[in-house]
Order: C-alpha cells, then sequence, then structure tokens
C-alpha cells in the first residue's frame, strides 16, 4: 500500500506540482487548496504526512498544523514558505513541523525533508512497539522497552488508560532489561503518575536499573508510585 502524503496549498499550478512529483516517488497524494479543506480531507483520510503552505485564505498553515497536531500529535508535517519567511518557519517548527521548504522549490530540498519526515515516522512506529499491555489477575502489567522518550510517552498514556478500564488494584510498570528513559521521558512520566496518583490510582514500577531508581528518587517520582526490583516482587507485595 502506497504511503499518503496530503499537500495544502491554494495556489493550483503548486499542487499540481507536487503530484506529479510526489507521485513519481510512489506517495498516494491527496490535495486541499486551503488549511480548512486540508483538515477535512486530514480526519477523513488520515494521511502520516502532510505539507502545507504558510499564507492561505480561509485557514493559514499555521492554524491548520496547530489542527492536525491536535488531531494526531505524531502526524509528519512539512510546512512550505516564501523565501525569507524564517520567523513563520520558526513558529511551525516550534509547533512541531517536521521541517521546512522554501518557495520556489528545489527538488532537492524536497527528496531531504521527505527522508527526514519518513525517517520520524519509521521511529515514531518503532517507539509505539516499545509499549505493551497484558492483564494478570491481580494486576495490569504494561511493559517497556527500548528508550522511552517524549515521543513514547502518549503510547504510555494510551496504555494507563486502557488499563483503568479493568479495575484492577494496581498497575505495574514493568522496565524491560534494557529499558531507558532520557530527561523529557522522566518528565512525562512524572506527570502521567502524579495525574493518576490524584485520580486515586496504583501504580508501580518494576525491572529499572539501579541508576534509574536512583534518578527516579531524586526526581521525586517515588512520590507517586513505588519501586520494585523485579516483576515478581511488586506482584508479589500487593
Amino acid at each position: 500500500m502506497r504511503e499518503k502524503v496530503l499537500v495544502i496549498d491554494d495556489e493550483q499550478p503548486t499542487l499540481k506540482m507536487f503530484t506529479l512529483l510526489l507521485s513519481a516517488y510512489g506517495y498516494d497524494v491527496l490535495t486541499a487548496e486551503n488549511g480548512q479543506e486540508g483538515v477535512s480531507i486530514f480526519e477523513k483520510e488520515r494521511p502520516g504526512l502532510v505539507m502545507t503552505d504558510i499564507k492561505m485564505p480561509i485557514m493559514d498553515g499555521i492554524e491548520a498544523l496547530k489542527a492536525i497536531k491536535k488531531l494526531n500529535p505524531h502526524t509528519e508535517v512539512i510546512v512550505i514558505t516564501g523565501h525569507g519567511d524564517m520567523d513563520l518557519a520558526i513558529q511551525a517548527l516550534n509547533l512541531d513541523a517536521t521541517d521546512f521548504i522554501n518557495k520556489p522549490l528545489q527538488r532537492e530540498a524536497l527528496e531531504k525533508a521527505l527522508t527526514r519526515a519518513s525517517e520520524r515516522l519509521a521511529l515514531t512506529k518503532n517507539e509505539e512497539s516499545l509499549i505493551s499491555f497484558s492483564e494478570l489477575p491481580e494486576a495490569v502489567v504494561i511493559g517497556v522497552r527500548g528508550n522511552v522518550s517524549t515521543h513514547t510517552i502518549p503510547y504510555l498514556a494510551d496504555a494507563l488508560t486502557k488499563g483503568k478500564e479493568f479495575e484492577k488494584p494496581v498497575t505495574l510498570i514493568d522496565f524491560e532489561e534494557n529499558a531507558s528513559i532520557n530527561g523529557a521521558g522522566i518528565t512525562g512520566l512524572a506527570e502521567l503518575l502524579k495525574e493518576n496518583k490524584a485520580q486515586g490510582k496504583r501504580i508501580v514500577l518494576a525491572g529499572l536499573s539501579s541508576n534509574f531508581k536512583s534518578v527516579f528518587e531524586t526526581v521525586g517520582i517515588t512520590r507517586y508510585a513505588e519501586l520494585f526490583d523485579s516483576r515478581d516482587e511488586a506482584l508479589t507485595a500487593q
């Protein structure tokens, strides 16, 4: 199945050019003539990649970017700017656009931007697979492997939300032996644990290396969750 890409631009010649180029690269190309139409198409088609002009009538590219990221934070969005519109490009990047390319379009710049977006999409799919979910008689178990980062936190949040449906007395977040977590991941995890504790949910953590246990204790995560050396120890303590 060909990967979908949505191109949003109010100039028909630009849309035709992108359609020809992106089709040649193997994409299934969707087009829209303004941000409002683009967001509507995005809601229906859910492409992994969006390319949008910034200056458009009805809804500009910045507002379209915000709306698309709200619908799916993992969507890769490349903004198309006029030459010299650096302030707008920076604004878009601060809103988590993947990249930007300038008009008039240069094919090499387009290819590099597409490559970077594809790599990030692959990384996101990989990070989604780092979180697993299972149910035991006494607990819900969320398995974590690899590196936990800001991109992984939404999947962990989804797993915690799913766990609430089972009404178990405890949720165990079980870090596999090779698991690690960066600063942004620690911050995101702390917020999730704090939120769940405020809702009366008991969460325990197991499998962390001694180094990470020390970090968690230092930053105060132990205020929101208990730490255990192993999965068996955590389950036995219930």
